[in-house]
């Protein structure tokens, strides 16, 4: 096992401080992947929309169809824009439905924007759309990343080596595979047992494959002990985040049917991670997927919540408010439902 932190840190009691605010109010957007391109504020969400599916097993009614790119000139600015539609479904050679959450990263000019989608067997995979502008448009590769499963991919730019991160349980896929391979059962593992965790791989030079096979992101409580699959309050279930602060490395994610937003770290990419604490509170609605920025040195946290839809767990808005750590690094935890 890699050497890991000697210490542990957990996060203190939510706290008061000012409120967040919703950055888009005409279409629903959520999982917002946030970055900083030629001094503009890039955000990359997926885009809810009133579906004819109603049944919800599996996460069917989230049956997004295109993504948009909005953007920000600074982080005073009151509201996003909406700079339009930068990838269709049908322009996907591969995939059938369902574009769930993106990330996108840039490399020597170019932008790649990485998605999940399922393809004509059902089955969700990674896909990459390469641009020349961090707006796009975006062209998609025919074919999806090859030995790729699951969903929700967040790239993290460490030094030279770009990795990719992903995964999702239940509609996410992620419990029908085992050491990258077809699991026949499908399903989790039992309440005593080691939790499925997230998986990572490096990216290759071109940004198109996995340049070596993906691998288990463990997650370890404070004694050193892996998370169990029936410790709901802190065990992965998607949405899975990397940031770097002071050196050290802070991955995020969503518990799930807990509906917590937490985090872990390490002081090494790959791992093993050890469990911290809450990040914020259950919002209104399922998973808080969402991404941690540095912007003119401070941490701002984006998110989503469903209470502008009503609670409509499919209709979910952007929000942001500013993230704080002590002097200890550690995440102060903020209230979901404001």
């Amino acid at each position: 096992m890699k050497k890991i932190l000697a210490f542990v840190l957990f996060s203190s009691l939510a706290y008061s401080q000012e409120a967040p605010r919703y950055l888009f109010d005409e279409l629903y957007f959520a999982d917002p992947s946030i970055h900083i391109f030629n001094n503009t504020i890039y955000i990359y969400p997926s885009h809810d929309i009133e579906t004819e599916v109603k049944d919800p097993t599996n996460g069917g009614h989230y049956n997004m169809k295109d993504y948009h790119v909005l953007s920000m000139k600074n982080i005073q600015q009151e509201k996003a824009e909406d700079l339009g539609i930068v990838l269709k479904l049908e322009d996907i050679p591969w995939a059938e439905k369902q574009l769930w959450a993106p990330d996108v990263t840039e490399k020597d000019g170019k932008y790649y924007l990485y998605f999940p989608a399922k393809d004509k067997e059902g089955n969700f995979k990674l896909g990459v759309a390469i641009s020349n502008k961090p707006e796009g448009l975006f062209k998609a590769e025919k074919n999806p990343i090859k030995g790729s499963y699951s969903i929700d991919p967040a790239v993290f730019k460490d030094g030279k080596n770009y990795y990719v991160y992903f995964g999702g349980l239940d509609g996410g896929q992620l419990q029908k595979y085992r050491n990258n391979k077809p699991f026949g059962p499908g399903t989790q593992p039992e309440n005593n047992e080691n939790a499925l965790s997230p998986k990572m791989a490096l990216l290759s030079k071109n940004m198109l494959e996995f340049a070596e096979e993906p691998k288990d992101i463990l997650i370890l409580d404070e004694n050193g002990t892996p998370l169990k699959s029936g410790d709901h309050d802190r065990r992965f279930f998607e949405g899975v985040w990397m940031h770097k602060y002071n050196n050290t490395y802070y991955l995020s994610y969503s518990t799930g049917d807990t509906h917590k937003l937490v985090y872990a770290i390490s002081n090494t990419p790959y791992g093993p991670f050890i469990y911290q604490g809450e990040i914020l509170t259950p919002v209104v609605g399922w998973t808080t997927h969402h991404s941690i920025v540095e912007i003119d040195k401070k941490w701002y946290l984006f998110y989503h919540d469903s209470q502008p839809s009503g609670g409509k767990n499919y209709l979910r808005s952007l929000k942001m408010r500013e993230l704080f750590y002590d002097e200890n690094g550690r995440i102060k935890t903020m209230e979901g439902k404001d």
